[in-house]
């Protein structure tokens, strides 16, 4: 054996080993993250619409990010995972003195997504009286207009999931919001995704891998742990599996964890479906009537009015990400 043909062999050795080690780092790494999401094989399917809130963007954004981007970022990765059209629910409001969120509103509608009202300013209903929130409703109605023509855009996401303190007034916003040929727009699904948002575009503006993997982890395990427990929400409330909405919020992390939620919904079992299919089940026919003080999803609701008790909830991760990236 020559020197060269010696040191090509242990080089060919080295370069085998190297590939072999890499290949056992990313099936470890990808063993952790699957029994760090806590998923088992799917035992049921489940519909599962996605709703995007506040519209044209949600939280902080890292310097040099534009909305139009983060638009067509989420628009690619829904045409390429192939789902059917999904609402974004607007605050106009945020369109003033803003030509690129007018730009992302149009590059989403553009894309076969559709759009909803979520009041002008994001008005909280606990906060205002019914005139001053049904005005802000009002308001909200000329941009969505000028984005689909027809009537599409006619559901309504209460801000902050609170349909009234007081069960004349939401019986009150309801009745008018009926009466304009709205129908409401409900969530079953929720963990309060928009925490990660901002904490994202401040890690992301630092360069913090190491608090940017963090972030990911503590999105899904929280999200897994949700998803477990809003369906034992809901088959307490009606005795049986429905189809669901989760809510989501656009922002500067969507693009970055949309495609991992996408993957743990389907190892959860859900399937995709339009708000308009999922909210054909009976389930979504429930009105609580009733005032709550915090408001929440329709599963919360009807709990809360019917003394039912919660299935267990992890506490969510309000003051790390708070100082995240601070």
């Amino acid at each position: 054996m020559t020197v060269s043909t010696g040191v090509s062999r242990g080089l060919a050795r080295r370069n085998s080993d190297a590939r072999s080690s890499r290949l056992a780092r990313r099936l470890a790494a990808l063993l952790l993250i699957v029994a760090g999401s806590n998923v088992a094989a799917p035992a049921r399917s489940e519909p599962v619409a996605l709703t995007f809130d506040d519209l044209p963007h949600n939280g902080e954004l890292a310097p040099g990010t534009r909305e139009r981007e983060l638009v067509r970022r989420t628009l690619a990765i829904l045409k390429k995972q192939r789902l059917p059209p999904v609402y974004g629910f607007v605050n106009a409001a945020k369109l003033e003195g803003n030509p690129d969120g007018a730009t992302a509103l149009r590059l989403w509608v553009a894309g076969g997504q559709r759009v909803g009202n979520h009041a002008y300013s994001h008005l909280d209903l606990h906060a205002s009286d019914p005139a001053a929130f049904l005005d802000d409703v009002r308001r909200n109605e000329p941009a969505l207009e000028l984005l689909d023509a027809s009537d599409r855009w006619k559901w309504f996401r209460y801000p902050y999931l609170r349909e009234g303190d007081t069960v004349e007034k939401r019986r009150t916003v309801r009745s008018a919001l009926l009466a304009r040929g709205y129908r409401i727009a409900q969530v079953t699904l929720d963990y309060e995704d928009y925490l990660w948002n901002s904490a994202y575009a401040r890690c992301a503006a630092k360069r913090d891998a190491p608090a940017i993997a963090s972030l990911r982890a503590s999105y899904l395990e929280m999200t897994a742990a949700y998803l477990d427990a809003n369906r034992e929400m809901a088959r307490r409330v009606y005795g049986r599996e429905i189809p669901h909405v989760l809510l989501l919020h656009l922002g500067e992390y969507t693009p970055e964890i949309l495609p991992a939620l996408l993957d743990l919904l389907r190892a959860k079992g859900f399937t995709f479906a339009t708000l308009e299919d999922v909210q054909a089940d009976p389930a979504y026919d429930a009105d609580p009537d009733a005032g709550s003080k915090y408001g929440g999803t329709l599963l919360e609701q009807v709990i809360d009015a019917r003394g039912l008790q919660y299935p267990p909830l992890p506490k969510k991760p309000y003051k790390a990400l708070e100082a995240a990236c601070r």
